[in-house]
């Protein structure tokens, strides 16, 4: 009669062992190759004997597809790299990746770049940020090559913004946690470490004379309808450049809000999908948008024409005369030249839709529709950019009560004057 220990199920040589464990979990473990080079004993979870399987066949099976499990030893500035090239690449847009990467390269590194990742502790994170806070980051980056800086006690003061130490702080943290999901911290430290809320960046969006006033100057440029656009609806600038005539039914008056177009470093001009899956979205035209888009059209034919074989048709509602998409570095400049020439402030593209916004708020919209219209994910984030406005509407809201108290009231049991 075989023994229990015979009667088990046998593994093949490399695929590691599972056991139970006395609390009742399954553990199953194996060797995999690690960021520094060398082959460490992984341990993986699982409240069934198959859930810690298929845990184990995972990470082992991207082991040998030549993604390296991170090690408690190697460096953080290694681990970063391991964590961009193969984990993160997947998980962010490329314009949130190509950030993510920059934040590693100019804050993370210098300063914790040389740190074993398994003996960063709380204490570190908070230096790390109080850092960050207070130091010249000429002299923390190596900038100050001339000595006419900090070296030279003469220190030109450029420190990080509160909402640019809140950003590393964040890289960092999603940095760490992926470190925790494969058991190779105890816990993220960073969490324990508060960076304290920065201050939303105060907009200062166009009044409602000046949007009128800008409305005016565009009525001959051959964006106008884009603009009506920005300023009537809110849309986000890659939003409406990467609007298709496929996207429009004017005939009911709505519009599909389904891509994005931006620059990237790896693809150039290229469509991506929407900043959140809220983002993607179905919008009511206005009737002035309406009448602006099919003048448009009208319009992109006779360029088309005009271009004869030198058109390339694209789809794209907005394009360059030969039908090109528009890039958006390139709008930027036109709207730049729009405001100089109306005689308006110079303001950022992205304050249009703060400009729509800011005056739906103070015609008494109420906020969860500005939420959809605009495609914020949660309303908090509506509430949040836009609190500015709140004072003013308050304002006209006790104005309203205090004329309310004011008027003349009528004797006990007997009518109002009218």
């Amino acid at each position: 009669m075989p023994s229990p220990r015979s009667a088990r199920k046998s593994r093949a040589n490399g695929e590691g062992t599972v056991y139970q464990r006395k609390d009742g979990r399954w553990e199953a473990a194996g060797y995999v190759l690690t960021t520094s080079g060398t082959r460490k004993r992984t341990r993986v979870y699982g409240s069934t004997r198959k859930e810690a399987v298929d845990k184990l066949t995972e990470r082992m099976a991207a082991n040998n597809r030549g993604l390296p499990a991170p090690a408690a030893d190697c460096a953080i500035g290694v681990y970063l790299q391991h964590w961009l090239d193969n984990i993160a690449v997947h998980q962010l847009r490329e314009t949130t990746h190509t950030r993510y990467r920059a934040t590693a390269r100019l804050y993370i590194n210098p300063i914790l770049g040389k740190k074993k990742l398994g003996r960063l502790a709380t204490k570190d994170v908070r230096a790390f940020l109080d850092q960050l806070r207070t130091q010249c980051q000429c002299c923390i980056r190596g900038l100050d090559t001339q000595g006419i800086c900090c070296s030279a006690g003469n220190c030109c003061g450029k420190r990080l913004s509160p909402l640019t130490v809140s950003y590393v702080h964040s890289v960092l943290k999603s940095a760490l946690q992926h470190a925790v999901r494969e058991d190779e911290l105890p816990r993220n430290v960073a969490r324990n470490v508060p960076a304290g809320t920065p201050r939303p960046k105060r907009t200062e969006p166009l009044t409602a004379a000046e949007a009128r006033q800008l409305l005016r100057a565009a009525e001959d440029h051959r964006l106008q309808a884009l603009f009506e656009l920005a300023l009537r609806t809110g849309l986000r600038k890659g939003e409406l450049l990467g609007l298709q005539w496929s996207d429009l039914d004017l005939d009911s008056g709505t519009a599909n809000i389904r891509r994005t177009l931006q620059r990237t470093s790896s693809r150039g001009l290229t469509t991506l999908p929407t900043k959140t899956t809220s983002s993607e979205r179905r919008i009511t035209l206005p009737a002035t948008c309406i009448h602006s888009l099919q003048g448009h059209r009208r319009r992109q034919e006779q360029e088309g024409a005009a271009a004869g074989d030198g058109w390339q048709e694209s789809g794209y509602v907005f394009t360059t005369p030969t039908g090109r998409p528009i890039d958006p570095t390139n709008l930027t400049r036109a709207f730049t030249t729009l405001l100089n020439r109306s005689g308006l402030r110079r303001i950022r593209f992205h304050d249009l839709r703060h400009t729509a916004a800011t005056l739906l708020l103070e015609q008494g919209v109420e906020l969860v529709v500005i939420k959809e219209l605009l495609g914020h994910a949660h309303i908090g984030v509506t509430a949040a950019v836009y609190a500015h406005v709140r004072p003013r509407l308050q304002q006209a809201a006790i104005t309203t009560l205090s004329n309310a108290l004011s008027a003349d009231t009528a004797p006990s049991g007997t009518a109002a004057t009218p």
